[in-house]
């Protein structure tokens, strides 16, 4: 896309890419880091919570004073977007209420949207994408983040001529962490309580992580983004190495676990007896591709790809992801080239809180990383037909209905509040229709 190029004629003009900060935690401190380092960049503001806070997190990652007083600082990112002369958006909350709101407001003032809020893209990014589209305004996945760098992979992919078999994504997982708690959570990383906050680790957010409901919220994503599959019952977590990727996703017909082609699946780097997996892809994303003919199958040998037994399908990979290190991609391609490093193209997948326990009437759901709900992935054909309550409206609300542990948690079984815009948004929402 040669973005350096474009970036460095901004500079050269004077007029650098101004940038406005919702939400200064791990990822947005991440992306601060290297500003000081991007010429043509320039965050003009930061809106958060806790704005001294922030303040202090800027010069953490090694902000010099006359930097940090130079950016203005807000509590509401309201007031930010109105105050401030700003070009694109950064959303870095975690908070799908919020980061609805948010995107909606950048919308209505004709501001780019970078949303590394994955919470908000899955509960609302259809209708979000739909907006932003016809409003001319660009509404991005962020580039460091698995679901961009899937996605980049899938376009690759599909760019070259190959069919698209799966697609997703590695992680850390055996079937008990659904059960995770964010008082059980450290045991998990071989961490204790102390430790854990001494490095200033979240622990409902990384309990998020190993539950598996992070996995399947950015993995409905890419669907959304890919308009790939979900599985039509959840997440598999299969065990799988980099060298085994094209003989372990393929189709079941085919000897794979795949219900068919074209789904996403998120890799397990354990066994199922906890042992490590060879060449574990914990850390990175990868795409299954298939030779459209017996000449592209015997490239693959002749190249040394990776591939399955039948020499037909074969995998991309990239093992590591660097996070917020690596947003300004999606902010260049944003502000220069009025381009998305993927974007919402239809309601696919749909993450849906399942109990983690068996939860009683009057019971109150404490959401994403939580002690009683996780998140599991769905079509979302699916689970708009049997009404299942979006894990991002999972906070703070109340049971009508007594749940089984394991049963997902239907519109119908807690007294939600129907004057919410982003609930009233999210039930107008039609599932993708191929």
């Amino acid at each position: 896309m040669f973005l350096y190029q474009e970036l460095k004629k901004r500079a050269e003009s004077n007029s650098p890419i101004k940038v406005g900060l919702i939400g200064a935690g791990k990822f947005g401190s991440m992306f601060l880091s290297q500003v000081p380092t991007t010429t043509g960049l320039e965050v003009v503001a930061i809106a958060d919570l806790n704005p001294n806070q922030a303040k202090q997190n800027c010069r953490n990652i090694g902000w010099s004073s006359a930097h940090v007083n130079s950016t203005v600082f807000f509590e509401d990112a309201a007031s930010m977007m109105e105050v401030c002369d700003i070009e694109v958006i950064v959303e870095a909350t975690g908070d799908p209420l919020a980061g609805t709101k948010h995107a909606l407001l950048a919308i209505d003032q004709g501001i780019h949207i970078i949303m590394v809020n994955v919470e908000a893209d899955v509960l609302a990014g259809a209708a979000i994408s739909k907006k932003s589209s016809e409003a001319g305004v660009v509404y991005s996945m962020a580039y460091g983040d698995q679901p961009a760098l899937t996605t980049e992979l899938v376009e690759w992919a599909r760019s070259c001529g190959f069919n698209v078999i799966a697609a997703g994504k590695g992680t850390k997982y055996l079937p008990q962490y659904h059960s995770s708690t964010p008082d059980t959570v450290w045991q998990h990383y071989g961490l204790n309580e102390e430790e854990a906050a001494k490095a200033g680790m979240n622990s409902r957010m990384f309990n998020s992580f190993l539950d598996g409901t992070k996995s399947a919220l950015e993995m409905a994503a890419v669907s959304n983004s890919c308009l790939l599959s979900p599985p039509s019952s959840g997440l598999l977590f299969p065990p799988a190495g980099m060298d085994d990727l094209a003989h372990v996703l393929r189709p079941v017909s085919e000897g794979g676990v795949l219900e068919k082609k074209g789904m996403v699946e998120v890799v397990s780097s354990l066994e199922r007896d906890g042992r490590s997996v060879f060449k574990d892809l914990r850390w990175g994303v990868y795409v299954v591709i298939e030779a459209p003919n017996d000449y592209v199958a015997g490239c693959f040998k002749q190249y040394g790809m990776n591939t399955d037994t039948t020499g037909q399908y074969s995998a991309m990979y990239k093992p590591f992801h660097l996070i917020g290190l690596e947003l300004n991609i999606s902010i260049l391609a944003a502000a220069l080239m009025n381009k998305a490093t993927g974007t919402t193209l239809g309601f696919v997948g749909d993450v849906i809180a399942t109990a983690k326990v068996n939860l009683s009437i009057g019971q109150e759901l404490d959401g994403e990383g939580g002690f009683t709900v996780w998140g599991k992935l769905y079509p979302a054909e699916i689970s708009c037909k049997f009404d299942g309550l979006p894990i991002g409206l999972a906070n703070k609300v109340k049971l009508k209905k007594s749940v089984k542990i394991g049963e997902p948690i239907k519109w119908s079984d807690v007294e939600w509040d129907t004057n919410c815009p982003v609930a009233k948004l999210r039930r107008k929402m039609i599932p993708h229709n191929f």
